[in-house]
């Protein structure tokens, strides 16, 4: 599926930006394809219009705020966050700027210190609701922002995947010794994508130990995995001494091959308990490992599952796929896929045998 092909995907909120990075001045990110130019206008809010001066197409990211609005480098003219120019210095005092002097402007809000925008009218879900995040007895940690070369799908299909990590990650917390999964709990589907419980055993190194307050060689995580339509997720783990770590990861679509990862985390414990670097560093460490595998990747992941194999632990990404093509169906779109993809049809009962699996 190319995500840049398929216009229901501009109807979603998407992290873009750490709000902090706007306070230098206006920046830009590509969304979908579609160029950005973000900033802070006079009321402290983001704002966000496509990054091209209606006069001659000059970035208006390359430009300054002034008065709350985003002035063009080109040739001074300033837009309001609705996009439109308010002034052209070029004019005579006092004279009507003409109507059609404007820039298309975007759904633009900060959420969890970061600036999200959605590219259309009438958003098809809300930003996701992380509880944690307004509970006192949990703290913020941002972890990473940083492009990779990753279709949406593959990434976010990753985060629900129980059996690559005792392979993927056998440096961090991975057992090879003991590969095969246990069995999901539980996946209830949501309006927004849906919930997955299942609980792991996974290796406990050093670092972790300091991390946790655990220092068994092994422990028991209990997670809980929300989906959130279409490439993001939280993921909380449970720990058998009462901690909670939620981290929350979107892969926001820049173009087809590339995604920004936005990653921050939420616990109940404290910074004399676990140095929240010590934190970021283990889950460094654990990223970095899926990047590894992931740049690998087609970026054109099939909805259909005709073209790939599939197992028992399969079954969450095999849900978002199924999910996703009734998606694009309920609006009248067909997956757009490369040229050179080999694009067949799903086996009759394929689905539906697989998801039950």
């Amino acid at each position: 599926m190319l995500t840049t092909q398929q216009p229901v995907l501009r109807r979603f909120w998407y992290p873009v930006i750490p709000l902090d990075n706007l306070l230098s001045g206006p920046q830009s990110f590509t969304l979908l394809e579609e160029p950005l130019v973000l900033w802070i206008d006079e009321n402290g809010q983001p704002a966000a219009l496509r990054d091209r001066c209606c006069h001659r197409s000059a970035q208006l990211s390359k430009g300054i705020v002034k008065d709350g609005c985003v002035r063009c480098p080109y040739h001074g003219w300033q837009y309001d966050a609705s996009g439109t120019c308010v002034d052209v210095p070029q004019l005579d005092a006092g004279a009507a700027i003409p109507k059609t002097y404007r820039v298309d402007s975007f759904h633009c809000v900060e959420r969890y210190g970061y600036v999200w925008v959605c590219l259309e009218e009438n958003p098809l879900q809300p930003i996701p609701e992380i509880p944690e995040f307004a509970d006192s007895n949990f703290r913020f940690i941002h972890e990473f922002y940083e492009p990779w070369n990753v279709g949406g799908l593959r990434a976010i299909e990753n985060s629900f995947d129980s059996a690559h990590g005792h392979f993927v990650h056998a440096s961090s917390w991975g057992d090879m010794s003991n590969p095969q999964p246990p069995p999901i709990d539980d996946v209830t589907e949501t309006d927004f994508g849906f919930v997955m419980k299942h609980w792991l055993e996974v290796l406990n190194p050093d670092l972790q130990k300091k991390n946790l307050g655990i220092a068994e060689e092994k422990t028991i995580r209990t997670n809980t995995r929300t989906w959130y339509m279409p490439f993001a997720r939280t993921l909380k783990i449970q720990y058998p001494n009462g901690l909670e770590h939620v981290i929350f990861t979107a892969y926001t679509p820049i173009d087809d091959q590339h995604s920004q990862v936005v990653q921050f985390c939420l616990r109940n414990d404290t910074e004399a308990e676990a140095k929240a670097a010590d934190i970021i560093a283990f889950d460094r460490q654990v990223t970095s490992e899926d990047r590894v595998i992931l740049e690998g990747t087609d970026c054109d992941a099939p909805l259909s599952l005709a073209e790939e194999q599939h197992m028992a632990s399969d079954r969450p990404g095999i849900l978002m796929r199924h999910r996703l093509a009734k998606l694009l169906k309920e609006h009248g779109e067909v997956e757009q896929r490369r040229k050179d993809s080999p694009v067949s049809p799903a086996t009759p009962g394929l689905l539906e045998k697989a998801v039950v699996a």
